[in-house]
């Protein structure tokens, strides 16, 4: 059973924004997402992209697994599959499987996911969505090519990259099957 943390996300981007006292016109300044994107996530009338959701994590100085973790608030030191957090893109069918557990509701200094990208799609995120954290990807199945700024590295099961200093990057799938890759997360 998959666990859907959409109205969950939708009220941790309100809540967010309010913490802050960000009007809608201002978080869509700060993050280059329309106010009317924003307005339908907020409302649970539109699932945001992951390109979105990196846009307003940065926005917000968050890690983009931060805004999520906050969607995802568990309280337990075991994370079992069957109630892990999974979230999908709704324009790419991207899968973002929360791995790591959390203890009274909050993140460990570590945090690992587990992302299943369709054959033939990309997925873009800024700069900010990398800013608070160390990455490292570990190809499980498939064929991944991720765009670092101008570098391409090409990465297949087994290979493990670290991410560099935080720039535009792209995802990319160039198969014709799902790729399977584990992300683990440090943050700054």
């Amino acid at each position: 059973m998959r666990t859907d943390p959409t109205d969950a996300i939708s009220a941790s981007l309100k809540r967010e924004r309010a913490a802050r006292g960000w009007s809608l016109a201002e978080l869509a300044e700060r993050s280059g997402v329309s106010k009317a994107m924003i307005s339908k996530v907020e409302r649970g009338e539109a699932s945001p992209t992951a390109t979105v959701l990196g846009k307003l994590s940065g926005a917000f100085g968050l890690a983009l697994s931060a805004l999520l973790a906050l969607a995802e608030g568990r309280g337990e030191r075991i994370s079992r599959r069957a109630a892990q957090a999974v979230w999908q893109d709704p324009e790419t069918g991207y899968l973002r499987r929360a791995l790591s557990p959390r203890e009274q509701g909050a993140l460990g200094p570590l945090e690992l996911l587990e992302i299943e990208l369709p054959a033939q799609v990309r997925v873009p995120y800024p700069a900010a969505a990398f800013a608070f954290q160390h990455q490292q990807l570990l190809v499980t199945e498939g064929q991944l090519l991720f765009q670092e700024g101008d570098q391409t590295h090409r990465l297949e099961a087994g290979d493990c990259l670290q991410l560099g200093s935080p720039m535009d990057c792209t995802f990319i799938n160039p198969g014709k099957r799902p790729c399977k890759y584990l992300v683990a997360l440090v943050r700054r």
